[in-house]
This record gives structure tokens, sequence and C-alpha cells, in this order.
């Protein structure tokens, strides 16, 4: 039996003099969901690309399905790209029969929340009904392991939730998925969490084993955009939330100190980090 459906090791991209994936070993079980969090240029999507056999490797070797990433493995799997993968000049219908002509199975039929849009161009859907159809559309040969990069982006919240349900179901029959975010609130409906920053793996568990001992400070205080403005201009790890003004990683003497010298009036109190706070420290300490 296969122990992993997705494994990397050791590996590394380079785009000329740029590493863009450096050093990365990782893998994904079958029924497991794994979060792959990090920032705008992390290196998330060329380390998807590589697992999929779509980048060659500078460096290390990447396994899907128990061998290299050929085609024949290739048909076992799902994915869904950011830019979705169905095209925009073709309906909804039209997309789904040819995925099920190019992997020879029947055409998924459409969920009553698609039905409407059968004859839809997909350029003329909501974005949300586009991802819905994404899914679909990936999950319609039954793969073995599932590869989705930012797949809820820009949706709103029920319709995050109707493609997360999906996503639950997928995994509940033994299939192993691969996530790629931005929602802080979707890594704690991973099993486990990988954190990359600057193309490394600087973090991976569940989010308390990510987060673990770091501690963050909220600073209330109705001059909230002096306060941010000068705990970021001290170089603290700040964080804006709404109109809170959060820090990670400091002592409250010394915030305080920055606070008072800045004449922002505030209150300054310990709460526990976010997984997003954690995530500000780990890559200001990779720089």
């Amino acid at each position: 039996m296969t122990t992993t459906v997705l494994e990397a090791r050791s590996v590394t991209r380079r785009f000329g003099s740029f590493t863009a994936v450096d050093d990365v070993t990782m893998d994904v079980a079958p029924g497991e969901v794994v979060g792959l969090l990090g920032a705008n240029g992390a290196g998330k999507t060329t380390l998807m690309r590589m697992l999929l056999g779509l980048l060659p490797t500078t460096e290390g070797t990447v396994q899907m399905l128990g061998g290299p990433p050929r085609r024949e493995r290739r048909r076992r799997l799902g994915y869904v790209p950011q830019n979705l993968g169905l095209y925009r000049d073709l309906t909804l219908t039209e997309n789904l029969a040819f995925v099920a002509d190019a992997y020879g199975t029947p055409a998924p039929a459409l969920p009553d929340g698609l039905s409407r849009y059968a004859d839809v161009l997909v350029a003329d859907m909501p974005l949300g009904a586009q991802r819905q159809g994404a899914f679909l559309a990936a999950l319609s040969h039954e793969p073995e392991a599932v590869l989705l990069d930012e797949p809820t982006s820009g949706v709103d919240a029920l319709a995050r939730a109707t493609l997360w349900d999906t996503i639950r179901e997928q995994a509940d029959r033994g299939v192993g998925v691969l996530i790629t975010t931005h929602y802080m609130q979707e890594a704690q409906q991973c099993d486990r969490l990988l954190l990359m920053s600057q193309g490394r793996l600087v973090a991976q568990g569940s989010e308390a084993d990510i987060v673990g001992s770091t501690r963050a400070l909220v600073v209330r205080t109705d001059d909230w955009a002096a306060a941010f403005s000068a705990l970021n201009d001290a170089g603290a790890a700040v964080i804006l939330d709404g109109r809170t003004v959060r820090v990670a990683d400091a002592g409250r003497d010394e915030i305080t100190r920055i606070l008072t010298a800045a004449r922002v009036d505030a209150s300054v109190e310990p709460v526990p980090a976010t997984i997003e706070e954690r995530m500000l420290v780990l890559a200001r300490e990779a720089r």
C-alpha cells in the first residue's frame, strides 16, 4: 500500500540566479489534507508544479503515487490551478465534456447549484460558480491525489465553506489533498500545515505546533494609526486587525516604551499568538 501520494526530497528549483524553492522535503499521505501556507512569492506554486511534473527540479527528487511524475500517474491526479484550468470561451458543459473525454470517463452531472450555468460561457459565470466547476472537473475521474492552488481565493464565505465540504469528502474517501491558501481560517481545517518563506520550509505540523511558544500583544487605543506607525517604524512585528494593533514576539515593556515615546495613549495586553503572527515572525527570521 502506498504510504504517501506526493513526496519531495531535498527539492530545489532555480531560475537563473533566483532560488524559488530551496531544499524542501515534504509529503502528503492518503486521506490527509495538507495546507501549504506562505506569502506571495514564498515558493508554494513552484513546489506544487514540481510535484505535478510540470517543472523539473534543479536538485532533489519528487514522486507521485509511488513513482516519478509521468503521464500515466498524472492521470490519477486532480489539479485546480490558480487560473482554474477551465476554457473561458467554452460553456461549463463543454468544459466538463472535454475533461471527460481526456480521461475516458463519463461527464459528471451538474449539482443543483451549477445546473443554471450549464450552457453559460465560463467567462460569464460568477467566480464562485467557476471555482465549483473547476472542482467538479478536477474530481470527475475520482483521483487518488488532489492539488489545489488557491482554490477558494476571491469567493464569498458560503462558497468557500461549500468547497471545503468537498475537500473533506475527498479526504474521507482516502484522497490525499495538498492545498495552498492565503486564508488563515482555512489552515484550521487542514490536518497538517507546511509553512514556506522565501523558498524554504520554515515550519510544519499542526497550528499549535507552528505557533509554539510565540506570544503576541494587543494594543488598544483610539489613535490606532499613530500606534501602528510608531511600532512599524521601530521595527516591531506589527499587524493591523481592523483597527486593533497587534504585535508578535515582543516584550510588553518595550512596546509600551515605544508608544510612550510617540505620545500614543494605549493599553498593552498579552494575548495568544495567531498562526499569521507566527508566519510574520518566521519570515522576518528567514531574511
